[in-house]
């Protein structure tokens, strides 16, 4: 079997060393302005030495442009990806085709990653983008093990899933909490809201807390639980997925570090020694639960359930 990618989203290039030495083979990173729901903003600067770390050490590096672009914004992209493809990026994340149309012309030779969080569920659509030039498809969260399986023996094209961390529930391009407080005249109350990590919607008929925060790209709701399948990877590498992510958006960095450090204990049993994964898994598992925060129970997402919208 081959190994799968271990994906990490490093807060900060201060993280890109020590997640390295954790087990992680390749990073997302980038800015708020292009980048959807980062664990971290990275300057153009922050970018260049993040790439040249992880280089150094023959990691990859994919940076975020996966926002949803408006006219005035556009006209950026050509700049940003001719500097992403300067920079050395070993691929650029996307979710609208004005990024592909715009990297034609700005850096041809820029392996592209089309993700756009909920549409890819099925591998006709992967497909599709392939023979447009993607070379990865990013699977949506809320579809079950059997499509994800399916769709790979199908894909013409690598395909990455989220296999720990939040998930986004929805997103609006206003900011709808801003807005809000605005309106109560209490502006200033939330002058830094975009770094409040203490923010939730509740929802007291089910004792769940939501999640909230807001970037440029509007206002984002997260799930009010952390899918890990730390201990139910091997269909997945039987499957031969390319990429594993953990998303570490809202985490702290010592967080993202020990999980990293787990998964990679995780895959490597898994593809060299399976009885040994079988045996070991669930003390991954408990591991994980001890640094879990008690805020935010651990579930298997939508891998073994039926996908409701």
């Amino acid at each position: 079997m081959n190994k799968p990618e271990l994906l990490v989203t490093p807060v900060s290039v201060e993280d890109i060393i020590p997640l390295i030495e954790a087990g992680a083979d390749a990073f997302v990173v980038g800015e708020q302005r292009y980048g959807l729901r980062l664990a971290g903003e990275f300057s153009r600067e922050d970018v260049k030495k993040a790439i040249q770390l992880a280089h150094s050490r023959e990691k990859k590096v994919y940076v975020a442009v996966n926002a949803i672009f408006h006219n005035e914004k556009v006209d950026e992209l050509y700049d940003y990806l001719k500097f992403v493809h300067e920079a050395k990026a070993d691929a650029v994340i996307f979710g609208d085709p004005a990024v592909l149309m715009v990297a034609r012309e700005a850096a041809p030779d820029l392996k592209l990653h089309w993700n756009t969080e909920t549409t890819a569920t099925n591998w006709y659509h992967c497909n599709y983008w392939g023979r447009k030039g993607a070379k990865r498809a990013v699977l949506a969260r809320e579809i079950n093990m059997d499509a994800v399986i399916e769709t790979k023996e199908n894909a013409e094209v690598e395909i990455e899933v989220q296999v720990h961390g939040m998930t986004a529930m929805f997103q609006s391009k206003r900011s709808l909490l801003g807005n809000y407080f605005e309106y109560q005249g209490k502006a200033l109350q939330v002058e830094n809201r975009k770094e409040n990590k203490n923010m939730f919607l509740h929802d007291k008929e089910r004792e769940n807390k939501y999640p909230i925060f807001e970037d440029q790209n509007g206002t984002h709701i997260m799930s009010p639980n952390d899918i890990c399948i730390i201990d139910e990877l091997q269909e997945l590498i039987e499957a031969e997925v390319d990429s594993f992510k953990i998303d570490g958006v809202l985490k702290s960095p010592e967080y993202i570090e020990a999980v990293t450090r787990l998964y990679r204990k995780a895959i490597d049993l898994c593809v060299e020694d399976p009885d040994k994964y079988e045996d070991e898994k669930d003390e991954m598992l408990a591991e994980i639960e001890k640094i879990q925060p008690p805020s935010r129970p651990l579930d298997t997402g939508f891998f073994f359930k039926e996908t409701v919208y």
